[in-house]
C-alpha cells in the first residue's frame, strides 16, 4: 500500500511541476525548473498571483505526501 500511495503522490507533484514549469514559461520565457524552485529571484513570478496560487498546491500535493508517509510509518 505505501509504494501505490507514494507512486501517487509523485505522480501528483510531477504534474504539477510540469504545470508549473509551463505557466512559468508563459511569464518568463528561459526560466528553468532550478528557477522556480526559488521564485523569489524572479519579481515576474514572486508577484504573480496565478503562479504563487499554482506553487502552493504543489507545496501542498509534498505536505500531503509527508503527512501520508509520517502516518504510514507510524501506522504500520
Amino acid at each position: 500500500m505505501k509504494k501505490s500511495l507514494e507512486a501517487l503522490f509523485n505522480e501528483l507533484i510531477e504534474q504539477q511541476e510540469k504545470k508549473l514549469l509551463k505557466h512559468a514559461s508563459a511569464i518568463i520565457p528561459n526560466v528553468t525548473t532550478d528557477d522556480i524552485l526559488q521564485p523569489n529571484d524572479y519579481p515576474e513570478l514572486e508577484n504573480h498571483p496565478f503562479f504563487r496560487y499554482e506553487e502552493g498546491q504543489l507545496k501542498g500535493l509534498h505536505a500531503a505526501k509527508m503527512a501520508v508517509m509520517a502516518w504510514e510509518k507510524e501506522v504500520l
